[in-house]
């Protein structure tokens, strides 16, 4: 007699899978181990069913909205087309019954006055003389000039850093990509400052942690979060974005935004630019960065500019 396997067993062997051909799915991989013991916590054998699912998928949390259940949704879809392979009568919802599972909201955008005071507090963190006041200054000011990810500051190794090149190095990154990035002068004068700061609190070979916490292990990325709304909560900034609270994330934003006005400013091909940005921020496709710029006042503003430059050639033309 065939024993039935188990849905965490068919999640593990979806994933293991899937990471074998590169993908990471932490967080996807997350949710599905955690739905797959949902299936096996209920008692449910056999194919997967859409009750099962969507017992699941809206769960009993008081805060989910039809926009999470589609979320939800949307990370099963591709596990359900995994086990309907394994056994074709496997259901799963054939549309998205929830509505869209993606949405963009607009980021808050820094004025170079918030970031200068943003790494100001940072300066000003207790205790002081010590490694804490420089290492969120520089974290926040690199993310700031460079647009990294958050993720993508805190696996930083000490070998990552080129100060004779000028030339940071991220590594394995989202996409499990590895890219160079050039550093503005600036950047790189303050991250020597860091450097010989870092050296005196431990081991800064080629393969230690770039960024250490108090206790001289690797700072997490949770921390840094942490910190960053003590700090923000303190400053009398204006949320502009529609998320409901300032992120460090919004750094990246800024730094995308900002680059393509600076680019306007100086009459640059931003398509041929745009290109070049797309690379140097670690996205896939080009259509990302692009993203990055949707509501933004400033440069909704330059847009319709151009567009009124454009209408005014052209009635022109028409007239003659």
């Amino acid at each position: 007699m065939t024993q039935v396997r188990s849905m965490i067993a068919r999640a593990n062997d979806y994933l293991a899978e899937r990471r074998q051909l590169g993908f990471d799915l932490t967080i996807q991989g997350s949710q599905i181990k955690t739905f797959a013991r949902f299936v096996d916590e209920s008692g449910h054998t056999g194919p997967l069913t859409i009750q099962v699912v969507l017992g699941w998928v809206k769960g009993r949390a008081k805060s989910a909205t039809p926009f999470s259940w589609a979320r939800r949704l949307e990370t099963l879809r591709p596990f359900a087309r995994y086990l309907t392979a394994l056994d074709p009568v496997t259901e799963f919802p054939k549309t998205a019954i929830f509505g869209g599972a993606h949405r963009r909201l607009t980021p808050h955008i820094y004025s170079g006055v918030e970031i200068g005071e943003l790494m100001a507090a940072a300066r000003c963190l207790p205790p002081a003389g010590t490694l804490r006041p420089i290492t969120y200054e520089t974290i926040f000011g690199l993310i700031a000039a460079t647009g990294l990810r958050i993720s993508e500051a805190m696996h930083l190794r000490c070998g990552d850093v080129d100060l004779e090149q000028d030339l940071l190095t991220v590594r394995k990154t989202k996409f499990c990509k590895s890219r160079h990035v050039p550093l503005h002068a600036t950047t790189v004068a303050a991250l020597r400052r860091y450097l010989e700061a870092r050296t005196r609190h431990g081991d800064a070979g080629a393969d230690a942690p770039m960024f250490l916490s108090t206790r001289g292990r690797q700072l997490s990325t949770g921390m840094v979060h942490h910190v960053f709304q003590k700090l923000r909560a303190r400053q009398s900034w204006i949320n502009r974005g529609a998320h409901p609270e300032i992120r460090i994330h919004d750094l990246r934003h800024t730094f995308i935004c900002r680059r393509v006005l600076l680019w306007q400013d100086s009459g640059a091909d931003i398509d041929n630019a745009m290109a070049a940005l797309s690379t140097y921020v670690g996205h896939v496709k080009i259509s990302d960065t692009y993203w990055y710029l949707t509501g933004i006042p400033d440069l909704m503003a330059v847009a319709g500019r151009r567009f009124e430059d454009f209408a005014a050639v052209a009635e022109q033309d028409s007239h003659e």
